[in-house]
């Protein structure tokens, strides 16, 4: 799932700088530090919802998770087009959709080509979980990078943020070594797409053909439903 592009000269090449803009009047080692603090409470937040041992307490912590997030970032007032809402140019959706369709044929190929059966889930999944799933890939974009991307770029700017999220994203994953390891290469990809052209619209749109794609190519048995965390550990 990973890839770059070049730039025309009607886009900008990079992401501005981070704009330093918060509500509450911190020293610049303080901010560091608090957006440290939201970084891993956020984290250890979503890894309760994923390991916790019943679905009732994922669920609670789910919403207290998603609640968390929407306060922390309208707490240092973003802009629109910092968090990536707004409507992407068509330059660089149509370099985030074109270089996501050709990996999902490049996948699919390479399976074919090595004696994989396509689809390779004959029941799963259905109409409904399709669906579900695009919502959900826009969700996952939102907190990969309107989350955890812009506060790592604040910290460490562009380049090493998208690295630094692209990790922690995959580490969201575990134990699936199918998921852990596409998501990381997944990730370089959307966040680098994020720090070019700054809309996560195509980039969940992106972000579900690939996932879509490997409900696809790879077998159940090795997927778990897509599960992480402790559902994987479950199935």
């Amino acid at each position: 799932m990973a890839g770059e592009s070049k730039s025309s000269p009607a886009e900008p090449s990079a992401s501005p700088p981070a704009r330093k803009v918060w509500s509450l009047p911190l020293a610049p080692a303080s901010r560091r530090s608090f957006v440290w603090a939201q970084v891993i409470i956020v984290f250890l937040f979503l890894e309760i919802v994923l390991w916790a041992p019943t679905r009732d307490i994922r669920n609670r912590w789910a919403v207290i998770t998603m609640i968390t997030i929407l306060v922390l970032v309208l707490m240092d007032r973003p802009s629109l087009e910092r968090l990536g809402l707004r409507l992407p140019r068509t330059f660089g959706a149509s370099v985030v959709l074109g270089i996501g369709f050709a990996m999902v044929v490049l996948s699919a190929a390479l399976v074919y080509w090595a004696g994989g059966q396509i689809p390779a889930n004959q029941t799963w999944p259905g109409l409904q979980s399709v669906w579900g799933y695009v919502i959900w890939a826009l969700i996952q974009e939102f907190i990969l990078q309107s989350f955890f991307f812009n506060r790592f770029e604040e910290l460490y700017g562009g380049s090493a943020a998208v690295w630094i999220a692209s990790a922690l994203f995959a580490a969201a994953h575990l134990p699936s070594p199918i998921l852990t390891t596409a998501t990381l290469i997944g990730a370089l990809f959307f966040c680098e797409m994020f720090r070019r052209y700054r809309s996560i619209y195509p980039l969940g749109v992106a972000h579900a053909m690939l996932g879509l794609s490997i409900f696809l190519i790879m077998p159940d048995s090795l997927l778990h439903h897509m599960r992480v965390g402790i559902g994987y550990l479950r199935y």
